[in-house]
C-alpha cells in the first residue's frame, strides 16, 4: 500500500493550492478516503473525507466552504482543492483509506504565509 502526496507549496494567505494522492496497492474504488494534515507541534487531524463513489463529502468545520475533496477512481487519486487559504491551514497535508491507517505516505508541505 503506498500513498503520494503532491501539490504543497507556498502560498500567500486567501491563496489557493490543489493536493493531489495517487494510490497503489490496494483496490481504491473500494475505499473511501480522507485527507488529513499536521500542524507543526500539533497531532494529526482529520480535514475531509468522501466515500467510494464519490458521491458524499464531509469536511471539517475549520475547512468547510474553503476546502473540495474529490477523487477519479480510474486514475486511482484523490485531490484536495484548497481556497482561501489562512496561516492556520499549514502544515503537512496526508491522504489515507477512511477506516484503514496502517501506513502512510510523506505528505506535502503546504504554507500559507506572507
Amino acid at each position: 500500500v503506498q500513498f503520494v502526496e503532491s501539490g504543497g507549496g507556498l502560498v500567500q494567505p486567501g491563496g489557493s493550492l490543489r493536493l493531489s494522492c495517487a494510490v497503489s496497492g490496494f483496490t481504491f474504488s473500494n475505499y473511501g478516503m480522507r485527507w488529513y494534515r499536521q500542524a507543526p507541534g500539533k497531532e494529526r487531524e482529520w480535514v475531509a473525507t468522501i466515500t467510494s463513489a464519490g458521491g458524499s463529502t464531509n469536511y471539517a468545520g475549520s475547512v468547510k466552504g474553503r476546502f473540495t475533496i474529490s477523487r477519479i477512481n480510474a486514475k486511482k487519486t484523490a485531490y484536495l482543492q484548497m481556497n482561501s487559504l489562512k496561516p492556520e491551514d499549514t502544515g503537512v497535508y496526508y491522504c489515507n483509506r477512511q477506516g484503514v491507517t496502517d501506513s502512510w505516505g510523506q505528505g506535502t508541505q503546504v504554507t500559507a504565509s506572507s
